[in-house]
């Protein structure tokens, strides 16, 4: 370990960028120079495992092989073992409906798609903008059963069954396992998700591929994993979080992921809490600062910041000075908005947060 700074500190993860049949041609203001696009780009993964690590030691390694090379300490006490990256995040850019799919989990994922790495998805999305008249499709309404479901799908019909949801930028949706639902155009999601690219389309709305091709559906699977007659889903209720200085709630949190959003207009202390994180920038700029270390970040951007890195600090709207000494305040830059995911002792979690919320309340960001 001797090659390994003595003080651990953040790394930058560069994005990947994947073409969508539904995707769009310009990816601002998240990243403003991608515009006029051929082919759209639907899909902005932030910690895919061939990602690329931009910053530090682990310059130039993908994120797979740097999660298998860093110190144990950096991934955290609870995950100091695990051989895989758990946690999935992503930005969406829909100009186009995407297919009506479904999910399996992880029981079903284990037994029928273990080439596939075996993993069932649970995933959340926040919505980063939206559009007037934006909408999510999320679960099936009262009473739509399997015979319903293949009958409004024979019929063209199906997105009637659908409980419909209008999105406005802020929003948070929690989308577990065996939930059907898709995703309307007009808004920016930042996706989190347990690492899994399992998804089973229902119906593709008729489209092809550049080749004249349909998409491949997966009926079979979708009714094998479809929680038919499950209670209603979707928005979730943020549940405010003590903060000194700044804006700070839990939007969603279940066993594979805690997300946090964090609204700051000046500098702000953090620990990591013996758990690494992920923070995604969404709006804003600023410095990350801790001992020995001092990084700029912009909107668009997915730091990795160790378990062991204890405090560090987010300062918003600071800039490096032109010529040494202290950082600078930049007026133009506005607050920061960023969300904050890790892997979390849903148990522990939930004890602590109800010193604070009922449970009722609970019930609405905070899942099984």
């Amino acid at each position: 370990m001797s090659a390994w700074p003595i003080s651990p500190e953040p790394f930058r993860i560069e994005p990947i960028f994947s073409p969508r049949i539904w995707g769009s041609r310009s990816l601002a203001p998240l990243f403003p120079e991608m515009r006029d696009l051929d082919p759209l780009i639907g899909e902005a993964w932030l910690t895919g495992l061939d990602c690329k690590i931009a910053t530090g030691l682990l310059a130039g390694k993908t994120l797979g092989a740097a999660w298998r090379e860093m110190p144990a300490e950096w991934r955290g006490t609870r995950l100091a073992t695990c051989d895989d990256f758990p946690i999935l995040m992503k930005f969406i850019f829909p100009r186009d409906k995407l297919s009506i799919q479904v999910h399996p989990d992880d029981a079903y994922a284990a037994e029928h798609e273990r080439a596939a790495g075996g993993r069932g998805k649970t995933e959340m999305w926040h919505a980063v903008s939206a559009e007037p008249g934006a909408q999510v499709l999320v679960g099936l309404k009262p009473g739509a059963d399997k015979k319903k479901f293949l009958d409004a799908l024979n019929r063209g019909v199906l997105e009637e069954l659908f409980l419909s949801h209008a999105v406005h930028s802020g929003d948070t949706f929690f989308i577990p396992a065996g939930i059907p639902h898709t995703i309307g155009p007009g808004m920016v999601l930042c996706e989190v998700q347990e690492y899994s690219d399992l998804t089973y389309r229902v119906y593709d709305y008729g489209r092809v591929d550049a080749n004249g091709r349909p998409r491949e559906l997966h009926l079979g699977k979708a009714l094998d994993v479809t929680n038919f007659g499950s209670a209603p889903v979707g928005k979730t209720q943020a549940l405010p979080l003590p903060a000194k200085l700044h804006e700070r709630s839990l939007v969603a949190a279940c066993r594979y992921f805690a997300t946090e959003l964090l609204q700051l207009g000046i500098s702000q202390s953090h620990t990591t809490n013996s758990h690494f994180e992920l923070l995604v920038i969404l709006a804003g700029t600023g410095l990350f600062d801790g001992p020995g270390f001092a990084f700029p970040y912009r909107p668009g951007e997915c730091w990795f910041l160790p378990a062991d890195l204890d405090t560090y600090y987010l300062i918003a709207g600071a800039k490096f000075p032109a010529q040494g000494g202290e950082h600078q305040q930049d007026p133009t830059a506005g607050p920061t908005t960023a969300l904050r995911t890790y892997v979390p002792d849903l148990g522990f979690l939930r004890n602590a947060l109800l010193a604070a919320a009922n449970s009722s309340a609970l019930a609405r960001t905070v899942f099984d």
